[in-house]
């Protein structure tokens, strides 16, 4: 019998498969973001060598900040190509969340040195079809498939990073540790100084947390289009 541990091990199963039917380039892709109030949506996309595993891949939400900061340079020179593609705060709000997810997936594929014919992809929206002509979509897929957990990492660590870095311009909020997500002082500071300019203001927490007026909520069935 497996045990936990080895059950939550990423393997090759599902990119072997579909090899086995013919495909050549395949490409994990999960994103990083989708529940956060502030900053952008991140999309990763990894595309593994044929051979050779690395060890330690794991889903990224199973492991730590700083296990995935000393990974990273790692897991990317190990991978044939990857990227991360963002949909900003703004488009966020614009576009929904369903839209900003292709638009971020459209924007990281074409960052890529290879044309993948092939994707697996995290949960059970597929945000993908048609960029890629075969997607498989995998509930779980950043704990079960290699490729998915290498995408994770990747995007993960992009997007906090970058998260940080506003941070600077952003201090009330707790944005370097918080990266965005809901938690007890992210609440707190939206309470006392409403939403920064980074903020999601299409997004509910705007009618639960920010009891004021003074920035007003973003109604995204009168947003303006950015394209």
């Amino acid at each position: 019998m497996a045990t936990r541990s080895a059950a939550l091990v990423p393997t090759r199963d599902l990119e072997r498969s579909l090899h086995q039917q013919g495909h050549q380039v395949i490409v994990g892709i999960d994103e990083v973001g989708k529940g956060s109030w502030a900053g952008p949506l991140a999309v990763g996309v990894a595309v593994l060598p044929l051979t050779g595993d690395l060890a330690g891949v794991r889903d990224s939400k199973s492991i730590t900040e700083k296990t995935r900061e000393a990974m990273f340079e790692t897991v990317g020179n190990w991978c044939t190509s990857w990227a991360v593609g963002y949909a900003s705060h703004l488009e966020c709000d614009a576009l929904g969340m369903a839209d900003a997810q292709r638009l971020a997936t459209k924007r990281a594929l074409a960052q890529l040195t290879v044309i993948p014919d092939a994707a697996v992809v995290d949960g059970s929206w597929d945000f993908v079809t048609p960029l890629i002509p075969k997607v498989v979509m995998q509930v779980k897929g950043d704990t079960s498939v290699l490729s998915i957990a290498a995408a994770s990492i990747l995007a993960k660590v992009t997007r906090d990073r970058l998260m940080r870095q506003l941070a600077v311009d952003y201090p009330l909020w707790s944005l370097d540790t918080n990266k965005g997500y809901p938690c007890h002082w992210h609440r707190t500071a939206l309470q006392g100084y409403g939403p920064s300019a980074i903020h999601r203001r299409s997004w509910a927490f705007m009618d639960n947390f920010v009891p004021w007026s003074g920035v007003p909520r973003i109604d995204r069935f009168d947003a303006p289009t950015l394209f």
